[in-house]
Parts: C-alpha cells; sequence; structure tokens
C-alpha cells in the first residue's frame, strides 16, 4: 500500500487543516493509501519554535505593518541573498529531529502545505539522502517568493492565476497543478441533505424562513467577536436575521456571547469549539471572517458569499483581493464599514444570491482529491 507523508506547520491554523483535509480524504480512496500527517513543529528545537510560530501570531497582531514590510521585503529577496542563507542555516540547526523524523516514516511520497519542510527535504533529495518526489501545496490565492523551491516534484495552485505566477518566475510548466485548496471531506460535499442550507439552520435552533449571518472572527478596526455581534444586532431595526457567533477556543469571548444570546432570544447562537463548521457555514446567507486561505476555501466549497475583515497583510489580502475582483466577496475595512456592509447585505437578498453564485463557481470542494490524485498516480 502506497504511504503518504503529509507535513504542516502549526503558525497559524491554515497549513494544518489543509494537511488534515488531505489525510482525512486519503482513507476515502479506493483503493485506499497510508497517510501520516505530521505537524513539523512537533520536531523542531523549543526555541525555534516559539519564534516561528508565537512571534508570528504576536507580530500580525501585534504589528501588521512590519509584518507587511516583512512580507514584501522577503518576496523580493532572491534565495541567493545573504539573509536567505542565513535563514536557511538556521533552520538546518533547528530541524534535525524533524529530518529524522521523516527518515524514519519512510514515505513513498511526502505533500508538504507549508515552505519550511518543502526546503529542508529538497536539500536531503539534492544530496542523495532521499529518493521520494516531494510536492509543495500553496496554501493562499497569491503567490510569494518563500513558495519557489526549485525540484518539487509537483506544485499544486490554488487558481490558474497562481499556476501562471509559479510559471512566471521559473517553475516548470508540467509541474504546475492547478488543483484549489483542500478542504476538509465535511465540506466536499455541499449538496447532500444533511448540508441543507434549511436542515442545518433547523439543527441550530434558527428560523429557516429568516436569514442567517455566520460571524467567526474578529479583528483589528472592527473590535473583537462579542462587541461586533452585539452592535449588529442593533441594525435594520425590525431585527430580521439571525446570527451565528463562533468564539472558538476563546472561553471569555464565548461567555458574553451567551450572555448576549439569553438577552437576545431566537435570533443568537453562540458556539465554542466545534467540529461542525461545515453545518454553520452551509446555514448560513452571509460568511464574516477573515480571509484565511483555508476559510475562504471552506466558504467557496460550499458556496457561500462573504464579508471578510481584518485581513493579514500581504497573503490575507492578497487572497481578499481575489474574491472581491471575483464577485464572492465584500471588504469591510473598519467597525463603521462592517455595519453597514452586513446592513446592506442583509438587505439585499438577489445581492447576496449573485455572490453566493459567484462563490459556488470558484469552489473547489473535490481540491484534496485532485491534489492526491496527482501525487498517488506520479508515485504509480
Amino acid at each position: 500500500m502506497t504511504k503518504l507523508l503529509i507535513l504542516s506547520v502549526s503558525a497559524g491554523n491554515g497549513h494544518v487543516r489543509a494537511a488534515q483535509a488531505l489525510a482525512a480524504t486519503a482513507q476515502s480512496l479506493a483503493p485506499p493509501c497510508t497517510a501520516v500527517h505530521t505537524d513539523a513543529m512537533a520536531h523542531v528545537a523549543g526555541g525555534f519554535r516559539k519564534v516561528y510560530t508565537d512571534w508570528y501570531i504576536q507580530l500580525v497582531n501585534r504589528a501588521p505593518e512590519l509584518w507587511s514590510y516583512l512580507h514584501q521585503r522577503t518576496d523580493t529577496t532572491p534565495h541567493h541573498a545573504p539573509s536567505q542563507r542565513l535563514r536557511r542555516g538556521i533552520e538546518r540547526l533547528s530541524t534535525g529531529a524533524l529530518v529524522r523524523e521523516i527518515r524514519r516514516e519512510k514515505p513513498d511520497a511526502v505533500i508538504c502545505t507549508h515552505f519550511l519542510p518543502a526546503e529542508l527535504l529538497m536539500r536531503e533529495r539534492n544530496r542523495g539522502r532521499i529518493d521520494y518526489p516531494v510536492w509543495l501545496q500553496i496554501t493562499d490565492y497569491d503567490l510569494h517568493n518563500m513558495w519557489l523551491i526549485p525540484g518539487m516534484a509537483g506544485y499544486l495552485a490554488a487558481t490558474e492565476e497562481v499556476a501562471f505566477r509559479l510559471r512566471a518566475r521559473g517553475i516548470p510548466a508540467d509541474r504546475i497543478h492547478v488543483t484549489g485548496i483542500p478542504v476538509m471531506p465535511a465540506f466536499s460535499e455541499p449538496d447532500v441533505p444533511a448540508l441543507a442550507r434549511n436542515t442545518c439552520a433547523a439543527e441550530l435552533g434558527l428560523d429557516p424562513s429568516r436569514p442567517v449571518l455566520l460571524m467567526a472572527s474578529g479583528g483589528a478596526g472592527v473590535g473583537d467577536l462579542p462587541s461586533m455581534v452585539e452592535r449588529v444586532l442593533g441594525l435594520g431595526g425590525d431585527g430580521n436575521f439571525q446570527v451565528i457567533a463562533v468564539a472558538g477556543r476563546n472561553v471569555e469571548a464565548h461567555a458574553r456571547l451567551q450572555a448576549l444570546a439569553a438577552r437576545h432570544p431566537g435570533r443568537v447562537v453562540a458556539v465554542g469549539f466545534t467540529n461542525e463548521m461545515h453545518k454553520m457555514m452551509a446555514a448560513a446567507d452571509l460568511v464574516v471572517t477573515k480571509p484565511g486561505g483555508l476559510t475562504v476555501s471552506e466558504c467557496l466549497a460550499l458556496g457561500k458569499p462573504m464579508l471578510l475583515i481584518s485581513p493579514i497583510p500581504g497573503q490575507e489580502e492578497h487572497n481578499a483581493g481575489f474574491l472581491m475582483e471575483e464577485g464572492a466577496a465584500w471588504l469591510a475595512y473598519d467597525a463603521i464599514g462592517l455595519d453597514y456592509k452586513v446592513a446592506r447585505l442583509m438587505a439585499d437578498p438577489a445581492k447576496l444570491a449573485n455572490m453566493a453564485a459567484r462563490s459556488r463557481a470558484l469552489g473547489k470542494p473535490q481540491a484534496a482529491r485532485a491534489v492526491l490524485q496527482h501525487v498517488l498516480g506520479a508515485v504509480a
């Protein structure tokens, strides 16, 4: 049986979710293959892990202007520049245990959903220490210099534009495959009865005959999630639409949302951490979210219009630009814009329907299966 090793990096959640989607989809293939998902950060030096994950999250939250500068600067810095060679040297010194873990797994092929393990493995391959193919899954709707690692067996792109950019920056065309970004199997069957909009709304205790707004994140410029929900509940005067608010693992925010739900019976569903985000999205007529590559891919897979907020400078801004160009999303720059655009969109079913159609046309719910078909076909 073919064995795939899928490597992610827990700097943000999207790379991990893409890897989980590939591993879960592999189990449903006929014939099935063995897929092992490993977070690279579980096998690196503690200090390196802290800098690579915690520092990144703190930087984008507390100093987005600095992150924007670094993102742009590294996108134009050649791979042979001294700063890039220094970065790679530090990574090699910090990731010896990861390389040993990969060798221990003895896979037939590797799929990386982050550039760090891909770069390490290509060094191993170039030195003759491994002989299996390494594939790279790009997890945003734009291309950054860090993803340009020569020698990959294949590059898996979200869109034709990303593929075009790969070719323009020197990647051979025959190694580029437009697959979309992998989403979990739960998002891959939008037409099954269990994911019907009215069914999911009723399961959540909502009135299927009234519009539903899903709010899944807060951020800089728009406020924290409970405050956002409290503001939008006052929009529209007649209180026509209902809100699903997902706090995730933020216990304090969940408690505040539950208090809001008690004060507004029948209008708010307060959710903490959930494994049923696909049902929340299926029930919604509009999704308010940050434009992370995986989150928006899930929305596209289910054909959901989006109101985007608080994009991280660089990759999430580019994701937002793509979605707005294609007509699947609007962007709220601040709290006032959020209130205005929520009110306007929720009062315009025709506009939401048009955005939903554009979203559905862009969606690639079978992206994980397409990725695996390319990889396994090349191994066979």
